[in-house]
């Protein structure tokens, strides 16, 4: 399977921060030297990362709220396809995390629930959407693409406390899975990022920063082990205590979700 070593202009969605922001910049040091376009809706983040880090020219940003109406989101996208015509990969890392009790339903924020559903599933399936024309179009031309989603190990062995954040990923992982079999054929090749508990500012808004630090998995140590996994070509990438999980309940399950798709298929054709 080609590797993100094989991308020549990757877009980070989600890059001001945390892991968007390490991948970004560990994908800039490739030997492969692609253009890494970092985006987000901060600006200002995304100006000062340009400018602390871009002394080889490769390092190129924009500005993009994946909260925008469809109509906006799509017409951002073409844009940003528009002037970078070499796009060949796109990495998806925007997420928010919010703490729901259900056993106190009247403190259950709605709207705060389905900000982080339209955040963390429903933009990401948008802007999937919109950058596939491109990228099939340059796939048929017999140059691989990619879309790098960004899961968790929470899709997989759920925390009750962030029961939605939960649903939100493992729904990300369930799509990864279906798209990585579909678009195969399209030379659009699917890699699911499986993170675990990895130190973030992602835990900032639920005040569990402190405690949480003595059980994650360092920024700098997720970093290294997931772009080996990238830049072996692995289909799905997980990290940390995620490698056992994904290997105790997952392991398979591509395999078994291929052969289901070529059932289907061939039912459909007959």
């Amino acid at each position: 399977m080609p590797s993100i070593s094989d991308s020549k202009c990757i877009l980070v969605v989600g890059s001001t921060a945390g892991i968007g922001r390490a991948l970004a910049l560990a994908i800039l040091d490739l030997p492969s030297q692609p253009t890494v376009i970092v985006c987000g809706r901060r600006k200002e983040r995304l100006d000062e990362l340009v400018a602390s880090h871009n002394a080889t020219g490769r390092l190129k940003s924009v500005t993009l709220d994946v909260l925008s109406e469809r109509n906006a989101l799509k017409s951002s996208i073409e844009d940003i396809v528009n002037t970078y015509p070499d796009l060949d990969a796109v990495l998806f890392s925007s997420g928010i995390q919010r703490a729901f009790d259900f056993t106190r339903p009247d403190t259950i924020d709605l709207d705060f629930l389905e900000c982080e559903l339209a955040t963390n599933y429903t933009s990401i399936v948008r802007m999937i959407t919109f950058f596939l024309p491109h990228l099939i179009k340059l796939g048929e031309q017999g140059r691989p693409t990619f879309l790098y989603t960004v899961s968790s190990g929470l899709s997989i062995v759920p925390a009750t406390g962030i029961a939605n954040y939960c649903a939100t990923k493992s729904a990300v992982h369930s799509l990864s899975i279906s798209l990585a079999i579909q678009l195969k054929e399209k030379n659009v090749h699917v890699v699911e990022i499986i993170p675990p508990l990895v130190e973030s500012e992602l835990h900032d808004f639920e005040g569990t920063t402190q405690r949480l630090s003595n059980f994650w998995l360092s920024l700098e140590e997720y970093t290294k082990v997931t772009m080996e996994g990238l830049v072996r070509g692995d289909p799905y990438v997980p990290a940390g205590m995620v490698i056992e999980q994904h290997k105790q309940f997952e392991e398979g399950k591509l395999e078994a979700a291929t052969k289901m798709h070529g059932r289907f298929k061939a039912m459909t054709q007959t």
